[in-house]
């Protein structure tokens, strides 16, 4: 019933897949599983799915423009999205909704084309701020229970990467990459 219902959900927002022209990410609990390695220097350590970042790859390759807004703060962050030529890269953010306004303002994209996928609390601050408020299965319970579509998948765990095949199967775009696979033009 729950994978009905989900599929049921998908369905609904697929217009809005298509539309979508700003997609903003929390790293912590989705792009990682939420954990943090600390070494014995203080240097902290995150793991990020290499699927997830082909996922937004692919996503850039069809015109969406991708950016990371993250509380927390330490490098591992602002290097992973150098590695995805991902220019918007906003850490140590307080204020969520008030990061997300700056951002789509400058970009000159309003918040019915803007996309946001968080795990936790302070990511359902921005829900007034976007047209696509979406989770992965191990969000918190009051960000599924208010989000408009639950991934399948889990933070770090190829959630990105499932969000990324669906817009890219709501443009179109996917049955070519399934068909051909994809290659790094390196443009």
């Amino acid at each position: 019933m729950k994978k009905l219902l989900r599929e049921w959900q998908w369905q609904r927002q697929r217009q809005a897949l298509q539309d979508l022209e700003l997609l903003v990410l929390d790293v912590d609990g989705v792009l990682t599983d939420g954990g943090l390695w600390i070494d014995a220097q203080g240097q902290l350590l995150k793991r990020f799915d290499v699927r997830d970042g082909l996922g937004l790859r692919l996503l850039q390759g069809v015109g969406v423009n991708l950016a990371l807004l993250s509380g927390g703060q330490g490098g591992a962050t602002e290097a992973r999205a150098k590695q995805l030529g991902i220019r918007d890269c906003l850490v140590g953010i307080k204020d969520k909704p008030v990061a997300l306004a700056d951002l789509q303002q400058r970009l000159g994209v309003t918040p019915e084309r803007t996309g946001y996928l968080g795990d936790d609390l302070n990511d359902l601050a921005v829900r007034r701020s976007v047209g696509l408020l979406l989770a992965p299965s191990d969000a918190c319970r009051p960000l599924r229970q208010q989000a408009d579509a639950v991934l399948n998948g889990q933070g770090g765990h190829g959630a990105v990467r499932e969000l990324a095949e669906r817009i890219l199967q709501a443009r179109g775009a996917w049955k070519q990459l399934k068909e051909q696979g994809w290659r790094d033009r390196n443009d």
